[in-house]
């Protein structure tokens, strides 16, 4: 460069004595320091300086920020005021040349890292000054083309970065200068492309768009688009994608609809589609698709669409592109917009109300439950009525430029401190608390009347207690203590054996003793008798051919004969009936229509081989006339099949159900083998999709026949070979209705939870009849959760009868080609509460069966049903040591259709009588557990059953816990839901987790006597050290905690400044973090502690903030599997689940070690280690997990799976076509195989 001479010297010289101190950012060697410092000078001296003097110095720092990257970023470096220089030079300019200089140094300037420097102006008030600009260069005459061109590239770029944009351009009247520059310039491809693109920022406002529209702006866009061309490709992108933006409107979507826009769209994309074989222009046509899904958004595009066969149109060239994988974001854009335009209809039942009806006796009087019982009994509540009000639209100005962070606040965080602060409440008088006395006699009991020395183990009690429940409505009610509770036979004859081997599906922790022998002698000689044949050997092809179905009878009876050659007989009302068959292989229903007498309990039907055809010749033969006895293999130590049945006696379901799911029956034993979490085949969901539309292109394919309903108990099962069969009429079941759509495929409806309209996610059902080496589809059609976690890894259950004969009893995960999305069924208005009727979701699965004609079960979850829960405890009370155990089982109260829910108390029992002892027993603190408040979250009851073994068992640690605490445990709080196959609610069909603030004692007795039994312990001052609440999580991996915490909800508030005077006791976070390092599955960092008002009803907050248990907890364990630690990859098990429950334990041992280390004769090195590790842990340095949706946080890991999304991030814009990358901008694709698009 050459030196300044004459005039430009002397300015030079001027400027170097203060240029360093006006630029302390910049090197004092830097020549771009020098023409800062002129710039500055000139700003201030602007009417003595002659315009050339601007100019040459903006066209030097022009040249050296084009030249030079280390000036670029000198200039952009933070605290440096270069911008705000360059920006006053052109705020006082009225000189042409420097104007353009200067837009093309702030062009450069935010091209430094890939635009990011863009706000950087836009906080300087860049915005302001360049419309303003932009304003005052219009009114020339023509306006200058290259300041429009350099103006219009600029706003481009920094428009996207600036929040209040859109309001900007609209006050300062800039849209219609940019509309009215295109067209006037249609030919002028220069000069247009800038301004599309900053009408298509100026669009992302709704109010801008709307007026755009107004003025023309969607007819001027089809101007510029057409058919195929090679020429002005850039052109016809941008053209696109602002078209895409003003669409988005739903005034100017039906502009576009009323004009015949949504054939002309689909005409030119089918012209690009024939054209572009080479696949060059794909960006293009995304850009249509993305026209068609913004105008699709409205009822009239949805409908104009699918009249102009644009169904059929976008099926044929997806399927087109699916040989192709680069063209894969096209194929998913146009499935998501099949998905939107698919006709919605309406579920194939006669009301979704559920197909069981329990009368309550009492109403509410208000909530969903009250709008359920007014609703007039000839309203149809399944019609579709989801889109006839959608395309109302007020044109109010909603600025959607506001701030973000505003977006992510959430009014659901309690915020009143005074509200949050615990208030110790009893909330019913004393006097009437008083009826709880009874369930804690171990308060009172002097123990003078046991013989505390014997260790002998206490016999099976053959007549135990199987009657119907005890009720405790009323504090006036008495009943016999002595009648009640389990503690009773304490001097034993025979020592105590323990297990001598420990069995290998059982948690390592475990050390149960056997159940003595002297066992009621009728069980024993069934079991006895069931063990004569193996079942492998018995079961032949011919014998198991005349198995019917297996009929459990109330007798004496030491055997059971099956033949084929019987005949059905009933007997007088006092006797049983016996099912067996004339012919063999009878394919009859096994749902009985009959309800027996007697108090008869049915197994479902045994219509499988027993043996596949390759294994026949390795099997025994039977002659049809042998006795064939059913082997349940005798390896579980809670497991009794007799029992079971006998206790299923006395359970009472709404259905009245008469039969017996095998699995409940055979027992559950954890598979040696690890199931990982399934990886998910790339378009697994974009193929289910296209299926689902080929269902409306090609109806006439479709069988469309029902296979089962429970609405319709006169249904016809045809007669055929290769059909399959499906019940559920057992306990927990869920199967409402099942059409037969192909040949191999079926559509599943779950029943809704009783007295609701919906809650559909928990199933639980039996298939038969099926053939191997083919794959059968299965489809349930009105699951409700927005998303789950079978989109990521998570498989169903499958329970295979034939395996369980071979000694195989357990559940496996199944099932590939998992997938679970929106699908185009709806709930109507009047289903959804008034609200605009929402869609409902598909979860599908395909599964092969290994063996011909097997039963085989497919549920949600493992189940665990109540009867199962009966059938452990007295398992556990037959099998513990009294001398050392105090084991108690009380009847807390009465369901509402009569089924008793159990309360059991555990502790150690006092070393003697004498009144140390005594009183040491009885000052030990509480600990309350509680759980399956949710019938369809069953891994709570595994992770109790973990609990209760572990406190059980004669571990030292187990014996060690006992003689801290006293354990008062509600295993199941929801018994009647559970029995019913419900999934979230009780027979109220309320969600009983949001009872516990005002529980109603005659519709949520449960809750209202759980919560009486914790108000009873407040009001003897015998706070629980702990409350927890065992849950199930549908939506995270791992096992967490939900806990209570003023502070950490006061973080996650703009209340932030009261909360540095808050002063609380980290004790709550205590109990996670011990165990986070001790429980493989236990995740800390998915622990939350805030609490908000949707919660303020649940047991967590209830228990916290009325009672004053500061350690109030839910636990959430996940029914998919663990992302990390000992099980990460893992799906969960049983196995898991029971060790989670035991570790619990061991960590309120710790929990005791740590709050109270006098009692424990620890060295004091490991005692001040663990402290320091618990503390330095507990430390909370930032917030917590926010939890939305009900019970369940957000679902970090959720990807759009919905039809009807329009979230689209927006694109930025830049100058030409080249800087449009492929795949760069996939907005809005469904399936989280985008991130592999890339791939070739």
């Amino acid at each position: 460069m050459l030196r300044p001479f004459g005039k430009w010297e002397g300015l030079d010289k001027s400027t170097s004595q203060w240029q360093g101190e006006t630029f302390p950012c910049l090197t004092n060697n830097s020549r771009i320091v020098g023409l800062l410092a002129q710039l500055e000078k000139i700003n201030s001296e602007s009417l003595l300086v002659e315009a050339d003097t601007a100019r040459y110095v903006t066209s030097k720092i022009l040249h050296l920020a084009q030249s030079q990257e280390k000036t670029r970023k000198e200039m952009t470096t933070k605290g440096s005021p270069a911008i705000e220089v360059i920006l006053s030079t052109l705020e006082n300019t009225r000189d042409l040349q420097t104007t353009l200089n200067i837009l093309n140094i702030l062009i450069e300037l935010v091209s430094v890292g890939g635009g990011r420097k863009a706000s950087v102006l836009v906080s300087r008030g860049g915005t302001q000054i360049l419309l303003q600009l932009l304003l005052s260069a219009s009114k020339d005459s023509p306006p200058n083309e290259e300041l429009m061109v350099q103006l219009h590239s600029l706003l481009a770029k920094i428009g996207p970065k600036d929040k209040k944009f859109g309001v900007k351009a609209r006050i300062n009247g800039a849209l219609n200068i940019s509309l009215n520059l295109v067209k006037q310039n249609l030919q002028n491809h220069r000069l247009i492309l800038p301004c599309l693109q900053v009408l298509r920022v100026y669009s992302t406002n709704s109010v801008n768009a709307v007026s755009l529209g107004k003025n023309g702006v969607v007819e001027l866009m089809f101007k510029i688009i057409g058919p195929f061309s090679k020429k002005n490709t850039g052109l016809m992108k941008v053209a696109l994608d602002t078209l895409a933006a003003l669409l988005k409107s739903k005034t100017n979507a039906r502009r576009a609809v009323d004009r015949g826009y949504v054939h002309v769209l689909l005409t030119i994309y089918v012209d690009w589609h024939r054209h572009d074989s080479r696949h060059r222009h794909m960006l293009i046509r995304k850009g249509i698709l993305q026209c068609i899904k913004s105008v699709t958004n409205i009822k009239l595009g949805r409908k104009a669409f699918i009249d102009d066969n644009g169904m059929k149109v976008l099926y044929h060239t997806s399927q087109d592109c699916l040989a192709v994988r680069t063209l894969d974001p096209l194929v998913n854009t146009s499935s998501l917009i099949m998905r939107k335009c698919f006709p919605k209809n309406r579920l194939p039942l006669p009301t979704i109300k559920s197909a069981f009806h329990f009368q309550l006796p009492v109403i509410p009087t208000s909530g969903p439950v009250a709008q359920l019982y007014s609703l007039p009994p000839e309203v149809d509540d399944v019609v579709d009525e989801s889109d006839d009000n959608d395309d109302i639209e007020t044109e109010s100005e909603i600025e959607n430029e506001d701030d973000k962070d505003q977006l992510f606040k959430n009014d659901d965080i309690e915020t009143d401190i005074n509200k949050l602060k615990p208030r110790q409440e009893l909330g019913r008088p004393i006097e009437e608390l008083k009826m709880y006395e009874q369930f804690f006699p171990e308060l009172a009991d002097d123990f003078q009347d046991y013989d505390l020395v014997s260790k002998e183990p206490k016999p099976f009690a053959s007549d135990a207690n199987l009657s119907g429940p005890i009720v405790v409505p009323t504090a006036g009610e008495e009943q016999s203590i002595e009648a009640n509770h389990s503690v009773k036979g304490m001097t034993m004859k025979e020592s105590n054996r323990l297990l001598t081997e420990e069995c290998n599906t059982r948690p390592a922790f475990l050390d149960l003793p056997k159940r003595d022998s002297n066992k009621d002698n009728s069980l024993q000689q069934r079991r006895d008798q069931r063990k004569l044949l193996s079942s492998c050997q018995c079961l032949s092809y011919e014998i198991v051919k005349g198995l019917d179905r297996i009929t459990l009878q109330n007798t004496s009876k030491n055997e059971q004969y099956y033949s084929t050659g019987c005949v059905m007989k009933k007997e007088s009302k006092s006797s049983l009936t016996s099912f067996t068959c004339n012919k063999p292989c009878q394919h009859i229903s096994s749902c009985g229509s009959v309800l027996f007498e007697g108090r008869s309990v049915q197994l479902g039907k045994l219509c499988f081989t027993g043996v596949d055809p390759e294994e026949e010749d390795d099997s025994s033969s039977h002659s049809s006339g042998e006795q064939v006895m059913l082997e349940v293999p005798d390896i579980l130590p809670l497991h009794d099949p007799d029992l079971y049945i006998e206790i299923v006696k006395n359970t009472k379901s709404v259905p009245e159900y008469s039969e017996v799911a095998y699995p409940d029956y055979f027992g559950h034993i954890p598979p040696s083998f690890k199931e990982p979490i399934l990886e998910r085949p790339y378009g697994v969901q974009r193929t289910k999709i296209s299926q689902d539309i080929e269902r409306l292109i090609h109806q006439n394919d479709i069988i469309d026949r029902v296979m089962y309903d429970l609405d319709n108990p006169s249904y016809s099962v045809p007669e055929e070979t290769e059909i399959l069969r499906f019940n559920s009429k057992f306990e927990s079941g869920n199967l409402r209705k099942v059409i037969q759509i192909r040949k191999n495929e079926y559509d599943l409806i779950l029943n809704s939870d009783i007295n609701s309209n919906h809650y559909h996610q928990w199933f639980y059902f039996e298939v038969s009849g099926m053939r191997t080496g083919i794959g059968y589809r299965f489809n349930i059609i009105n699951c409700e959760k927005s998303n789950s976690q079978f989109n990521y890894g998570m498989q169903p259950l499958m329970y295979s009868v034939q395996e369980a004969l071979n000694s195989r009893p357990c559940w496996a995960r199944v099932g590939t080609d998992i997938c679970y999305y929106k699908n185009h069924f709806a709930r109507s208005s009047i289903a959804a509460g008034g609200q605009k009727g929402k869609s409902y979701y598909t979860f599908t699965f395909t599964v092969s069966f290994p063996h011909k004609d097997d039963v085989c079960y497919f549920a949600y979850h493992y189940p665990y049903t109540y009867s199962t829960l009966r059938m452990h405890l007295q398992k556990l009370e037959s099998m513990h040591n009294p001398q050392q155990i105090y084991f108690r089982q009380d009847n807390l109260c009465e369901t509402l259709s009569g089924n008793s829910c159990p309360l059991v108390t555990i502790t150690s029992m006092p070393e003697s009588n004498y009144y140390e002892h005594i009183c040491q027993f009885r000052n030990r603190p509480y600990i309350f557990l509680s759980a399956r408040v949710h019938p369809g979250e069953t891994n709570a009851s595994w992770v109790m059953k973990g609990t209760l073994e572990y406190l059980m068992s004669n571990n030292p640690t187990a014996q060690s816990l006992r003689e801290c605490y006293i354990f008062k445990i509600v295993p199941m709080l929801n018994p009647d839901g559970v029995i019913n196959g419900n999934h979230r609610c009780s027979l109220s069909g309320e969600d009983l987790n949001r009872q516990w603030q005002n529980p109603n004692p005659d519709l949520h007795p449960t809750i209202y006597h759980a919560k009486g039994l914790l108000q009873y312990l407040s009001a003897i001052k015998r706070l629980p050290l702990v409350y927890c609440d065992y849950h199930g999580h549908s939506r995270k991996k791992n096992v967490f905690m939900y806990g209570c915490s003023i502070k950490e909800t006061v973080w996650h508030t703009n209340v932030s400044a009261a909360s540095c005077d808050l002063i609380e006791d980290l004790g709550y976070r205590t109990l996670p973090k011990i165990l986070s390092q001790i429980a493989p599955a236990f995740s800390m960092s998915s622990c939350s502690f805030v609490v908000e008002k949707s919660k303020e009803s649940t047991a967590r907050v209830v228990v916290w903030r009325e009672i004053g248990v500061q350690r109030s907890y839910t636990m959430e364990s996940t029914l998919c599997g663990c992302d990390q630690g000992k099980y990460k990859g893992l799906q969960i098990g049983t196995r898991e689940l029971e060790e989670m429950g035991a570790k619990f334990c061991v960590g309120l041992l710790r929990l005791k070690r740590l709050t109270s280390p006098l009692e424990f004769n620890l060295p004091s090195s490991l005692l001040d280690a663990e402290n320091e590790l618990i503390e330095t842990s507990c430390k909370v340095t930032s917030p917590t997990t926010y939890v939305l949706d009900e019970d369940e946080p957000r679902f970090l890991e959720e990807v759009d799976y919905s039809a009807e999304s329009n979230d689209e991030q927006d694109i930025e814009l830049v100058d030409n076509a080249g800087d449009y990358e492929a795949f760069v901008q996939e907005e809005g694709l469904s399936d989280s195989e985008i991130t592999r698009t890339h791939l070739s």
